[in-house]
């Protein structure tokens, strides 16, 4: 199988690829169609410097084993692998040729919706883990920034059908997040695919 195109983003300390057009463009609306009806989303509390309050989105977890995710005091149980993320699943995997065992879904319902500075490092995920993060819907813009060196920022359109992966000493080095945004935007669904070992 070929390797779909890829741009590989000029980042210090960092391993990053990016594929815009990973999936077509009717893949991607079939997919966020059946992804928003289909997934069981939930709103949590979230704990973020000392203060409780509801998640700024919606989420879900899958995984290929019942071992829990856990992030600012959300402890995650993950649901079974099926239907349309399964087949998202495959596909990543055989183009990566990397095997996940779990997917974090999230759903940003308008531009309030958002995710705050952070690094996906987890002592779940293990030293370098692998994430590979699918969008469907809206494009919203994803920052990154250096965790030690101010001057090294970028940010990235991520679009409708794209796939951004991330592997290396990307978690040890950079941070990233989706902030909001005053602009009227349509719901876009990510999928964040993981390594639970």
């Amino acid at each position: 199988m070929t390797l779909r195109p890829f741009e590989k983003l000029n980042m210090k300390n960092a391993e990053v690829l990016y594929f815009k057009n990973f999936f077509t463009q009717n893949e991607s609306n079939a997919y966020f169609d059946s992804l928003l009806k289909n997934i069981n989303w939930q709103q949590d509390y979230i704990t973020v410097f000392g203060k409780t309050h509801l998640q700024p989105r919606l989420t879900a977890f899958y995984a290929t084993n019942s071992k829990t995710y856990s992030y600012s005091n959300i402890i995650m149980t993950p649901n079974p692998f099926d239907g349309a993320i399964l087949e998202i699943k495959k596909t990543i995997e055989n183009q990566l040729k990397t095997e996940f065992t779990s997917c974090l879904a999230n759903l940003y319902r308008s531009g309030q919706d958002s995710n705050g500075w952070h690094a996906d490092d987890e002592k779940e995920l293990g030293k370098n883990p692998t994430i590979a993060s699918v969008t469907f819907g809206e494009e919203r813009i994803f920052h990154f920034k250096h965790k030690y060196d101010a001057s090294k920022k970028l940010k990235l359109t991520l679009h409708h059908g794209s796939l951004l992966l991330m592997k290396g000493e990307t978690q040890h080095f950079w941070l990233h997040q989706i902030p909001k945004t005053k602009k009227q935007v349509t719901p876009r669904i990510n999928l964040t695919f993981r390594i639970i070992a």
